[in-house]
């Protein structure tokens, strides 16, 4: 068993497909109409094309809406993506405007940062323990 697709919730599949893909660096693997407004969107990381999926799913329902801004208000991060390094990725990003809510933490073996995906989440950034 693996893990084969996960999702955030956001408030615009269009720019949320900007963010992850222009600003992350995911590439658009699946983009398949659902519905009048709503599409199948997903990401995955270009170097495992054939991964894990991240659904840019609309934050239709009302308990998903709830859920994500509660996690928000808390400011606890809704997913967590590995990075090779913590300090460099967040120069980068932050660089190109990614609004962070946490800098780089040092947390024993392993260094975390958050930032805001613009589209209604928290996303944290770690090193991996080697």
């Amino acid at each position: 068993m693996k893990i084969h697709l996960t999702q955030v919730f956001v408030d615009d599949q269009a720019k949320a497909l900007h963010f992850y893909t222009e600003i992350l660096g995911f590439v658009k693997k699946h983009d398949v109409p659902v519905g009048e407004t709503d599409r199948w969107l997903t990401v995955v990381s270009p170097e495992a094309p054939d991964g894990t999926e991240l659904l840019l799913e609309p934050v239709g329902h009302p308990a998903a809406r709830t859920y994500r801004d509660a996690l928000v208000s808390d400011g606890i991060p809704l997913a967590q993506f590995a990075v090779d390094d913590v300090h460099a990725e967040y120069e980068r990003l932050h660089g190109l405007g990614v609004r962070f809510t946490q800098d780089p933490l040092e947390m024993g073996p392993i260094t975390t940062a958050v930032f805001d995906d613009t589209c209604g989440n928290l996303i944290q950034i770690a090193t991996q323990p080697r």
